[in-house]
């Protein structure tokens, strides 16, 4: 043993040592010294082999005065809330049941991309082929050498003093064969609080997971006691060091540092995404950041659409569209992300891993997402807000729900009368964290283990101009190819600042997994097994603007006459569209438009040649530059066929 009663199998912090290879010596070893780190709550016992093991590891490695076994409870969360409370992370909003603010240090607010690493051995598996002089921007690979020096530098003893929780979580329907059960060990309460709504955490994972494959989550917020630095809102972080690390072949994942959502709640991003998105690869499926909605139409059966948007991009707002069209209705059965897998039958079927809601609360209010309003109207977390002096949330975008003169306390704890100040009241990327369940128009089918059938699958991004309002794919491998050159304006989502037009394909780029190039060629081999019905795909664009910058689209829930056209496309209505260079684009009128007043769509639908043709040349030396030789060879075929059609076209 070593100094201090700690064994030598702390070397297992090592990345490039598996835990399953020291199952035996773990087990004799470190479970039967577990004694000396009390279990302030749960059967250590009575865990699963393999988590126990796991468990024992992180024990070993961060030291914790205590660990917490969750099971999900109501009680729990109540005796976690008065903790907060206390302690002054957490302020209840009286307006509202169950219901509170929490504001983090002023320097964890959002995900840090530049610190996000995936490591394997070979860092093409990871990465494209980048060009020479081109920095990568589709992942961020790392060594295991370099990886174990930058752990080593962190993880050891960073728990001490704090209480280690471990939560068990399903992502999608517990027992559902396109679910997956991951571990998450944190010691960050306010992670259990938000986990336990973005995911099922419950005790019968234990049961489900048995001596099964679980992919393992490792947060700390880096803050051993006596904090190494002074803590500001009661948030303990250590934003000099975040770093966020993926081992997809050992489906493990490791984060320190920062508190903030896709950074700690690892089901989400890290797992959802990332880990997913190489488990799809080798079992044949998909992880995609999509939402999930099913659509009814008049004397028409329900058809369920997908639908993938950069961040800030209105997925949420399209997730619980409100239709204005009589005898329309839409539900929701996620609003961030989809796994789908092609069932017996050649259906594509999906589902939203997910049980709760995280979205952008700035923007949001009762004109453009009504039902995200009613979805955290009790039981629900705000991050970086204002709050109104009678415990009422407030942001940017509530102007005209709050009255003037309405006293308000700002996310930075500053004090502010509405009317009477420019002061901006919450973080741009302030979130709302609520159940899922709680959406007004959640689909009845929304936790089916089989998931939905999918028919169309839409794609999109802020392009305020040459990008027509929709136009759907010529074929499936050439909707692989209008994916890959999605793009949109920044978001403050991530840590860039500003507008620009960013690269965003398939709106995964701060989330891919392994190799995008590889990541196109799965879609691609998708369309190969025989017998498969493909759903359709699209491109949309709500945001085109004229020359004086306003939006040429009404939006919201407007946006149902779009979807109505995509629906009649997947129908199988042929005289409704025009083929174009990009694609199909609606026939003039086939779009309805009642009641909307004047609608410029000649300019709404136009495709600018040069504009085109520039924007094709760029895509393409993107896909050169970032992707490079590992670019299947269709996409760059069709995108040369794309080039020529507008060099044939008369201006």
């Amino acid at each position: 043993m070593a100094k201090d009663g700690q064994s030598k199998l702390s070397m297992d912090m090592y990345p490039d040592i598996k835990e399953e290879d020291l199952v035996q010596e773990v087990h004799e070893v470190v479970i039967q010294k577990v004694g000396h780190v009390p279990v302030a709550k749960g059967d250590f016992q009575r865990l699963p082999r393999n988590v126990k093991v796991f468990v024992s590891h992180c024990i070993q490695l961060m030291n914790p005065r205590a660990v917490y076994i969750c099971d999900g409870s109501e009680e729990e969360a109540t005796e976690i809330i008065h903790k907060l409370e206390e302690r002054g992370t957490l302020t209840k909003l009286n307006k509202y049941e169950n219901s509170y603010l929490c504001r983090t240090d002023p320097e964890d607010v959002a995900r840090v991309e530049a610190k996000t690493f995936i490591c394997t051995e070979d860092k093409y598996e990871t990465v494209p082929h980048v060009r020479e002089g081109v920095a990568g921007i589709l992942g961020h690979w790392i060594s295991p050498g370099d990886l174990k020096e930058e752990l080593n530098d962190r993880f050891p003893g960073c728990m001490s003093g704090r209480m280690m929780y471990v939560i068990p979580f399903s992502m999608g329907p517990v027992g559902s064969p396109l679910a997956k059960i991951g571990v998450q060990v944190t010691d960050s309460n306010y992670v259990l609080l938000c986990m336990r709504i973005m995911t099922r955490v419950t005790p019968a994972v234990w049961e489900t997971l048995g001596d099964g494959e679980f992919v393992k989550c490792i947060h700390s917020m880096g803050c051993p006691r006596p904090c190494p630095r002074r803590v500001k809102n009661h948030w303990p972080c250590n934003p000099e060091k975040v770093m966020i690390t993926h081992f997809p072949h050992e489906r493990k994942i490791k984060s320190y540092g920062s508190g903030y959502g896709g950074n700690s709640l690892l089901g989400k991003k890290c797992f959802a995404l990332r880990i997913a998105s190489v488990i799809a690869r080798d079992e044949g499926w998909m992880a995609e950041h999509m939402l999930i909605s099913g659509v009814v139409r008049p004397n028409k059966p329900e058809m369920f659409i997908t639908a993938a948007f950069p961040s800030a991009c209105g997925k949420t707002n399209l997730a619980m569209t409100q239709p204005t069209l009589p005898g329309y209705t839409v539900k929701c059965i996620g609003d961030d992300i989809a796994w789908m897998r092609f069932n017996d039958q050649g259906e594509l079927r999906a589902i939203n891993p997910e049980a709760g809601f995280f979205g952008v609360a700035p923007g949001t209010n009762m004109k453009t997402n009504p039902n995200a309003m009613r979805s955290f109207s009790k039981n629900s977390i705000f991050t970086n807000v204002a709050m109104t002096a009678d415990g009422g949330y407030y942001w940017e975008g509530l102007e005209d729900e709050v009255p003037d003169n309405t006293h308000i306390t700002t996310w930075l704890n500053q004090e502010c009368c509405k009317g009477k100040s420019n002061v901006v009241t919450s973080h741009p990327n302030a979130r709302f964290t609520c159940p899922a369940s709680q959406c007004p128009m959640i689909h009845e089918k929304w936790e089916d283990p089989d998931g939905v059938p999918v028919s169309a699958i839409i794609f999109g991004g802020r392009r305020p101009k040459g990008v027509p309002l929709v136009f759907e794919a010529k074929s499936w491998e050439h909707g692989v190819m209008i994916g890959a050159c999605v793009k949109s304006e920044s978001t403050a989502a991530a840590e860039f600042k500003g507008k620009k037009i960013m690269h965003d394909p398939m709106a995964m780029r701060p989330f891919m997994g392994y190799n995008f190039g590889n990541y196109l060629q799965h879609w691609l081999n998708m369309a190969k097994v025989p017998g498969r019905k493909l759903p359709r795909i699209f491109h949309v664009n709500w945001f085109r603007t004229d020359d004086s910058g306003k939006f040429l689209w009404p939006g919201f829930g407007e946006n149902i006459r779009v979807i109505d056209w995509i629906l009649r496309r997947c129908d199988g209505e042929e005289d409704i569209a025009v083929e174009t260079p990009i694609g199909f684009v609606p026939k003039p009128g086939s779009i309805n438009m009642d009641g909307l007043g004047e609608i410029n769509e000649k300019e709404l639908f136009s495709l600018p040649k040069m504009y085109w043709l520039d924007d094709t040349r760029e895509s393409r030396r993107f896909l050169e530059d970032q992707v490079g030789c590992d670019t299947p060879d269709i996409i760059f075929k069709l995108l040369d066929q794309q080039e020529a059609a507008f060099n044939a076209m008369q201006e």
